[in-house]
């Protein structure tokens, strides 16, 4: 900075030009970011953040001298003397300036004559977004400020966090003031709209697997709310300083180590990208873990060592902060006429349910952490949530150090109640997981980089449990309310303990089995109640895998499915762990794609366990049409329609649809000369074609390649008459439709054609099955997710007369899982090396 300073000297006494002076601040600046990779690396998050910001300091007092120099010449005054302050605000104000943060600054100036301000104010603003500097300024008159901050609350915030860089020490002495008047003005007010706008900001940006460290749950903005309410009822620039007052300093060192590792987060991911990021993505963690020192061992990669810290980071900075901003604020939120109402929502001593939820003093004494949970198994059933002093007061429960026979039998108590869901979610935020649960060590914090899961282990499995609590599926819920109390709780421990296996190089399934065994034993429940619940931890995603992968209306697959399930009741738990399983993964995943798949594969199953031989394909072929000449619609029909409805060409359309829907269909085919079409656009978009005409699949797939398809069924009916049925993952906007329609009317031109992509597809993922059942064949293929992949695989089988019976399509972490049922009718098995070979045509390792 010496050298620049000299040189910029050097320049003025030269009379060199505003564009050659700003161009050396410029070179300067680009030069300084350029070098900054080896500061950020041999310096800690805070370090760093200091070292940075005093010297952007340095960098705007030597612009803003220059521009003094500039407009006084050899006549400057002494700064102080000019009413123009530089104020760092936000993160410069706190110190905590990252490589690529904005640089917010406040010029503060007084109005007085005989300075040419204005002037002076743009051209320093001006050269300093010359030089390159992301500066986020505001000017502000002292008179004005008072005003200004009433506007909007953002602008308050940042003010409070203002920190002098240069200038007149009288005008910041006055604002100084102006501060104090400030923070103590409409506190309540500011509380109240900083909550809610904080509520929502983690709203927006849960925990999840690619975390935002600075607006999301546990990051930087959750530490910068606790200073804003410490500095606002306390009048602190420090949150340290409220040590030994509102906090202990063990609880102040542990929140300040996770918050520095944050820092350092941060710092190293404005590094790697070279721009201003802040969430931890997939792409980016594998750089980011080894700018951080993190090595790969023999039981974890550096990755999951590095996503476990920050997760464990953020969740100590969210539970210190929370508690912290809760037990700041309650003073100021307090209200006199509450202490009369207080009284009447008294549970016991120091215990208070409001609205369903427990409250009591950030003071109350510590017990035992049996006596804790014995307190939490009394409480009344409507209890819900736990406020954070309650929270705050589990946290300090006095841990044993072994589990004591007592002990285990209250766990199981615990474990055995029918709302276990909150009572958990308290066990895990008071961070008592690992004391009352001593199995689950492995699952806190566990990353999961499947491309799956929105959550890590402990958050998913919780969320699981929730979803086993609180059922929205209608038919999964009539279900759950049939099984016997026992069966319930079951359901409920499976839902929270499957993944329980997670973390270890074994397969998660058969260690998951070998752990709940174990545990469940040491809480003393009985060898039945374990034998089943492990089972089901074992298969605990059999259902989803057959219903999305499977031919689940083949007899071979359902005796495999149900061999391993082995009861109608265990089908029955399996079915709700199922739905709270994939509930739990985020929103809509489960959707109404995946719950029919469900339901198909639940239904398809009951047989199996009453007699096998209603699993047979022509057994159920004459069940079906037995129904469907009980209807009486079809009794109404020509006696030839019925015939014709009694020898559809397809099994499969007897086997997957009900009588009502095979009936319909059949009646609306009678009338088709040419084809006829339906869309429907709820959920998800679905087009259903009969046609007598050939329909020209590939070019109709190929033009809707920008959506994915879920699956497609196809069914001859009879008069060389076909039914379609194409459901895709979701729905269009309504506008589209029109469009849809013009390309399914396109598609009934044998001559149209589309330009595809050619896929890769390796020959080794690809399975064929002649003899898959009597009627059809089957090939399951596995390849990156692509558009247009299966359009183009629809197009080979068209140049080849192979007949589509049915496709059900599943991506799954980035890969297509799909399952092809095609017709017998010799056109595929004999041509199946040449099929596979055009298919596999974009494999360029062939």
């Amino acid at each position: 900075m010496t050298e620049l300073n000299i040189q910029i000297e050097e320049l003025i006494s030269n009379n060199a030009t505003d564009f050659q002076i700003s161009k050396v601040f410029k070179t300067y600046y680009k030069n300084y970011l350029d070098s900054i990779d080896t500061t950020v690396e041999t310096t800690g998050g805070k370090d760093f953040f200091i070292k940075h910001t005093k010297h952007t300091d340095k960098f705007l007092i030597l612009l803003y001298k220059y521009i003094l120099r500039k407009n006084f010449g050899s006549h400057q005054p002494m700064s102080t003397s000019i009413p123009i302050s530089l104020i760092a605000l936000g993160s410069y104000g706190r110190e905590q300036l990252c490589i690529y943060s904005d640089i917010d600054i406040m010029i503060l100036y007084e109005n007085i004559k005989g300075y040419n301000l204005k002037d002076i104010m743009e051209e320093f603003i001006t050269l300093a977004w010359d030089c390159g500097l992301k500066l986020g300024s505001r000017v502000h008159e002292l008179k004005e400020i008072s005003e200004a901050v009433k506007e909007d609350i953002t602008i308050k915030s940042s003010i409070l966090e203002s920190r002098m860089i240069y200038g007149s020490k009288i005008l910041w002495f006055r604002y100084e003031n102006v501060l104090k008047n400030i923070r103590n003005t409409n506190q309540k007010e500011f509380i109240l709209e900083k909550l809610e706008e904080h509520k929502q900001r983690l709203l927006k940006y849960p925990l999840k697997m690619e975390p935002n460290i600075k607006d999301g749950y546990g990051g930087i903005r959750e530490s910068n709310m606790m200073y804003w309410m410490a500095n606002i009822l306390y009048g602190v620039t420090n949150t340290k300083d409220l040590v030994g007052r509102q906090f202990t300093e063990d609880e102040y060192k542990k929140y300040r180590q996770a918050l520095e590792f944050i820092f350092q987060v941060r710092n190293a991911l404005h590094n790697i990208a070279r721009k201003k990021l802040d969430q931890v993505t997939f792409d980016i963690l594998p750089d980011l873990s080894s700018k951080l020192g993190f090595k790969n061992t023999s039981r974890y990669t550096k990755d999951r060592l590095c996503m476990t810290k920050i997760i464990s980071c953020l969740h100590i900075i969210h539970n210190f902060t929370a508690t912290m901003v809760k037990k700041f604020t309650r003073v100021a939120l307090f209200e006199a006429t509450n202490i009369t109402k207080l009284k009447t929502k008294r549970y016991k001593k120091n215990l208070y349910i409001i609205e369903n939820e427990l409250y009591c003093s950030f003071s109350t004494k510590p017990q035992s952490l049996n006596n804790l949970l014995k307190e939490l198994i009394e409480l009344p059933s409507n209890v819900e949530k736990f406020d954070r002093s309650y929270i705050y007061y589990a946290s300090k429960t006095k841990l044993p150090k072994v589990q004591t026979k007592e002990l285990k039998k209250t766990v199981k108590t615990l474990l055995c109640k029918p709302n276990l869901y909150p009572l958990i979610k308290l066990i895990y935020n008071a961070g008592l997981f690992r004391a009352v649960l001593p199995s689950t060590k492995t699952m806190i914090d566990l990353p999961q980089f499947d491309g799956y899961h929105k959550h890590p282990v402990d958050i998913h499995s919780i969320k699981t449990l929730k979803f086993a609590q609180n059922i929205e599926n209608e038919h999964i819920k009539s279900i759950y309310n049939e099984l016997t109390n026992e069966q319930k709780i079951i359901v409920r421990l499976v839902s929270f303990f499957h993944d329980i296996g997670k973390g270890r190089k074994e397969d998660h399934h058969i260690v998951g089995e070998k752990l709940f065994k174990s545990m469940m034993k040491s809480f003393y429940f009985d060898e039945e109640f374990i034998k089943v619940g492990a089972n089901l931890v074992r298969y605990h995603n059999m259902m989803s895998y057959m219903a999305t992968h499977e031919d689940i209306y083949s007899e071979k697959t359902i005796l495999n499915f149900t061999g391993l399930i082995k009861t109608k009741e265990a089908l029955n738990m399996l079915y709700v762990i199922t739905y709270c399983d994939i509930s739990a993964v985020a929103k809509n995943i489960f959707n109404s794609s995946t719950a029919s798949l469900l339901r198909q594969l639940y239904y398809q199953s009951l047989p199996a366990f009453e007699n096998e031989e209603f699993l047979n394909e022509s057994k159920r072929r004459i069940a079906k049409q037995n129904v469907i000449k009980n209807l009486e619609r079809y009794k109404e029909l020509p006696s030839i329609l019925q015939k014709k409805i009694m020898y559809i060409a397809s099994n499969q359309i007897f086997l997957r649809l009900k009588a009502e829907e095979i009936l319909d269909i059949a009646i609306k085919a009678k009338d088709v000369d040419t084809y006829i079409y339906k869309i429907t656009n709820d959920s998800q978009l679905t087009i259903r074609i009969i046609r007598k005409s050939p329909l020209n699949l590939g070019y109709l797939l190929g033009k809707l390649e920008f959506l994915n398809i879920a699956y497609m069924n196809i069914f001859k009916l009879y008069d060389n008459k076909k039914a379609f049925e194409i459901s895709f993952s979701e729905k269009v906007d309504n506008e589209d439709i029109y469009f849809i329609e013009e390309i399914i009317k396109d598609s009934f031109d044998m001559n149209k054609t589309t330009t595809l992509l050619t896929p890769i597809i390796k020959k080794e993922d690809i399975k064929i099955d002649c003899n898959h059942t009597a009627y059809l064949a089957a090939m399951h293929i596995i390849a990156k997710d692509q558009k247009g992949l299966f359009a183009y695989i629809a197009k080979i089988f068209d140049d080849f007369n192979v007949e589509i019976e049915s496709a059900k399509l599943h991506t799954l972490k980035g890969y297509a899982r799909d399952l092809i049922l095609i017709e017998k009718n010799g056109n595929f098995c004999s041509n199946q090396d040449e099929i596979v070979n055009l298919m596999c045509k974009g494999d360029k390792t062939e």
